[in-house]
């Protein structure tokens, strides 16, 4: 009998096979989200200084992160923080997750605010 992977580690294994060609550098940093039952979490990284340049989560902006306005509100925040920070550009790392729900709306709302990738 083939034993199946969770859920949770099929993830880590793409997430894994993403991040050894995508790298943020100083001048395009590394736009990460990670979903979890109840929160969103979206940080901008520096991954040559090994440094997090701008950070939000639904827990911070105190709104429901399992839903997709929760997302939407972190994606917003996470733009103007980084206009603030003049980061106008980013690589957009969707952490082994699919381009669907949570992390679409948290990248369309980005992407709205002015953030590019």
């Amino acid at each position: 009998m083939i034993k199946k992977e969770s859920k949770n580690v099929a993830r880590l294994r793409r997430h894994a096979r993403v991040r050894k060609t995508i790298s943020g550098t100083e001048e395009m940093p590394r736009l990460n989200v990670f979903r979890s039952n109840k929160e969103i979490y979206a940080q901008v990284i520096d991954d040559v200084k090994g440094v997090t340049l701008v950070s939000s989560s639904s827990k911070n902006l105190k709104v429901n992160g399992g839903n997709t306005e929760g997302a939407t509100a972190v994606g917003k925040d996470i733009a103007e923080k980084c206009k603030n920070k003049k980061i106008e550009k980013v690589v957009f790392d969707r952490g082994g997750y699919l381009y669907h729900g949570r992390v679409k709306a948290l990248a369309e709302a980005a992407r709205e605010n002015g953030l590019e990738f």
